[in-house]
Parts: structure tokens; C-alpha cells; sequence
């Protein structure tokens, strides 16, 4: 049984990785949207981590190349402040290319998600 259980295991942690390479910039750009200042990665990290159980969280490193992606993309801005408790943080905010993107992503999540709930319920695990 702990063989059958390993495999599972793989495969779970296979399909959540392939999912949140999917979810992350949409996750991103909405944590920015609805924050009232930019945010540096650890706050950002911190925010993804306490919800869904964590269904976001990962590595905090694995967020920087999705946040350079986005912004080079436009849709973030950053800027760099000293910090007193150690190096310097570079704080990012969403910007009008963003929000648009972000609304336009929004429609196309809901949809997805609402046809993927509507094949998942009429199965019985």
C-alpha cells in the first residue's frame, strides 16, 4: 500500500505544481490590485500563504521571476527602497495595463472554474 500511496502522491504533487504555474500571475496581479501600496515579495509571499490553505504558497524565490514576467509584460511596476533590517526591497504595484489584464483574466477563470465544477459534479470519487 505505501508504494500505491507514494504514487499518488507524485501525481497530486505533479497536477498542484501544473495548476499553480497557471493560477500564479492571476493570484499576483489580484493581491496587487487589492493592496492600498505596493507590496515587496515576502509581504506578497505572506498574502498568497494565508489563503486557500496555502494552495498558493511556495518557494517566495519562485515569485520573483513571475513578478519580473509581469512586469516587463507591463502590467507591474516596481521601485527599490532601503531597508533598515537588511538589503534593499523592491516594491511592486499593479498598473492600469494590469487591472485590465487582470479583469479580462478574471472572466476566463470564472469560466473555466465553472466548467470544470459542472464536469466534477457528476463524479463520485
Amino acid at each position: 500500500m505505501p508504494e500505491y500511496e507514494s504514487a499518488i502522491d507524485l501525481q497530486l504533487r505533479k497536477f498542484q505544481k501544473e495548476l499553480s504555474a497557471g493560477t500564479v500571475s492571476l493570484a499576483l496581479l489580484a493581491v496587487l490590485a487589492a493592496a492600498r501600496e505596493p507590496l515587496y515579495g515576502y509581504q506578497i509571499a505572506k498574502q498568497l500563504e494565508a489563503v486557500g490553505e496555502g494552495a498558493l504558497a511556495g518557494k517566495q524565490s519562485a515569485l520573483y521571476p513571475v513578478l519580473r514576467n509581469l512586469e516587463s509584460a507591463g502590467l507591474l511596476r516596481s521601485h527599490v527602497e532601503p531597508s533598515v533590517a537588511g538589503p534593499p526591497r523592491r516594491y511592486y504595484r499593479i498598473t492600469v495595463a494590469g487591472r485590465e489584464v487582470l479583469a479580462h483574466w478574471m472572466r476566463a477563470w470564472a469560466a473555466t472554474r465553472d466548467c470544470v465544477d459542472t464536469v466534477l459534479r457528476g463524479v463520485k470519487p
